[in-house]
Order: structure tokens, then C-alpha cells, then sequence
């Protein structure tokens, strides 16, 4: 991919992007916080109708800090995202069991081992802000920024192309 191929993207092109380089599921960092406490830890996600979902024992001391504190961080691979954590209530109790189906598809170890448990809880993330990092085909850095309420995307250079450096 070359930079002047994605400098002019639109919103909605930039938030396609950002589902698709995700993908239908990873392992991300999540970080939480309440008061001056912040933690981090990986959670097992799934991505679909733009939002980002996992589950988790309501037991938890991340579930505690989600419930004090909803503003969570989480970073995969160059993308970060900043958003706002709520619960659904127990995954169990979904009424089209979406999740729970996507995640035996795609996390057959952790929904084997762990759906029994009757505290798990469906949570889902909201984006507000994603930062992406990324490089072109010449291996030039670039940082794409989506503001989600804002509806607006930013596109930078981190460096110059490598011709432009000589």
C-alpha cells in the first residue's frame, strides 16, 4: 500500500479498515482502571456491528473496575482503541446467542472450559477514539486516528518515504 493511497480516507472507509484488520476475532490487551488502580490483562474478543465484545467472570476484579469505571483501553498489534465498556448481563441469558455461537466458532478452547460458568457476563465496547499504527509497501510509517462520535478521520505521516530520505 503506498500513503497516497490512504491519506484521503472517509470515515466510514477508515472505520471498515479498522474492523477488517481486526478481523472476526484476536487476543487483545485490555486496560482498566478505578481510582488511582490500573490494570491490564488479555481478553479473548470478537468484532461485529461495530463493536468490540468479550466475556468475563462478574466476579472479577476487571469486571469490578469495568463497573466503577466504564472508559477502557485496548491495543492489538498497532491498534489501540479507546471506548466505553457496559454489561449485557449474562452471556447465557442473550436472546439470540449470537455471541456465545461466535465464540464456540472461533474460541472452541475458552467456550469449552469456561461457558458452564453461570457469572459470565457479555460485554460489549463501544469505540470512541482508535489509533492506528501501520507502514506503506517502502516500509514508511503512518498513524490513522477515527474519532467514532466525531465521525472524522486523520491520516499522518510518522516519517518520510524512504526516496524523500536521500
Amino acid at each position: 500500500m503506498r500513503f497516497e493511497d490512504i491519506c484521503d480516507l472517509s470515515f466510514a472507509q477508515a472505520a471498515d479498515l479498522f474492523f477488517e484488520k481486526l478481523g472476526d476475532w484476536k487476543i487483545m490487551a485490555l486496560a482498566t482502571a478505578s481510582g488511582d488502580h490500573v490494570m491490564v490483562r488479555n481478553v479473548s474478543c470478537l468484532f461485529y456491528d461495530g463493536r468490540i465484545w468479550f466475556k468475563t467472570d462478574r466476579n472479577f476484579r476487571k469486571t469490578q473496575q469495568l463497573f466503577d469505571n466504564p472508559r477502557v483501553a485496548l491495543c492489538w498489534n498497532g491498534v489501540q482503541v479507546e471506548g466505553t465498556a457496559r454489561s449485557l448481563g449474562l452471556v447465557a441469558d442473550q436472546p439470540d446467542q449470537r455471541f456465545a455461537n461466535l465464540y464456540r466458532q472461533h474460541l472452541w478452547g475458552s467456550y469449552n472450559r469456561y461457558s458452564h460458568e453461570d457469572t459470565e457476563i457479555l460485554i460489549e465496547v463501544t469505540p470512541g477514539f482508535v489509533e492506528i499504527w501501520d507502514t506503506t509497501d517502502d516500509n514508511s510509517a503512518f498513524q490513522i486516528f477515527i474519532d467514532f462520535p466525531a465521525h472524522t478521520v486523520e491520516v499522518k505521516p510518522y516519517d518520510q518515504p524512504a526516496e524523500e530520505q536521500a
